[in-house]
């Protein structure tokens, strides 16, 4: 997907600068989408496309922090650029170590916000390819079998086939037709390529087989 696809989504409660942040990321091609509360944000359904998060940081009810500790919680990946105009030094320092993009004060050029949510959706761009792949590594750790996956921790763990028979109390041939199987069906060619395919998955070398 390009850029021009990608959704940016404002939250303020302000109803005037809602519509001047819509109309302005309008402007350069962008879909916008807008709502007057963290809230009400959290009640839609996020389209599947990269996209960004503008949000006023002071808002009745949830603040642009809860929210982004809410978003969090959820792991909702979107980036997420502040705006305030009663923006501290303790909040935007908390703001940018829990992972936010930017904190932009008011008033702030029309031109740094636009190059701000360009990056920002680069950014997600980014973030959604790593987790399609690692959606996709995942599906193929599913297909394997209970057995399968023990010969692949053991594997990753550096173990040779025979002292992985002798572990797992079976043959060595059957070892290795477990092993030849399971690379197959996590499509790879190599140790090394199944050592970093697995940690994409999550799935680390046992400490006790080393």
């Amino acid at each position: 997907m390009t850029i021009s696809d990608a959704v940016v989504y404002i939250v303020d409660d302000d109803e005037l600068i809602r519509d001047s942040l819509r109309t302005l990321v309008k402007s350069v091609g962008l879909q916008a989408e807008t709502f007057s509360s963290a809230h009400q944000f959290l009640e839609t359904i996020l389209s599947d496309r990269p996209g960004c998060l503008v949000l006023d940081i002071r808002m009745p009810g949830l603040s642009g922090l809860d929210l982004q500790s809410e978003l969090q919680k959820m792991h909702v990946s979107l980036p997420i650029i502040f705006i305030t105009g009663h923006g501290t030094v303790p909040m935007s320092v908390r703001a940018m170590k829990a992972g936010a993009i930017d904190f932009l004060s008011k008033p702030f050029e029309d031109q740094e916000l636009l190059d701000t949510i360009q990056q920002a959706i680069k950014k997600h761009n980014h973030i959604r390819i790593k987790e399609n792949e690692i959606n996709d590594i995942r599906r193929l750790v599913q297909s394997l079998t209970s057995r399968e996956h023990e010969v692949l921790v053991h594997v990753i763990s550096g173990m040779l086939n025979k002292q992985i028979a002798d572990d797992l109390k079976v043959s060595e041939n059957t070892v290795k037709t477990h092993r030849a199987r399971l690379m197959r069906k996590m499509e790879v060619e190599s140790l090394a390529e199944l050592v970093r395919t697995s940690e994409k998955a999550g799935i680390h070398p046992s400490s006790h087989n080393k």
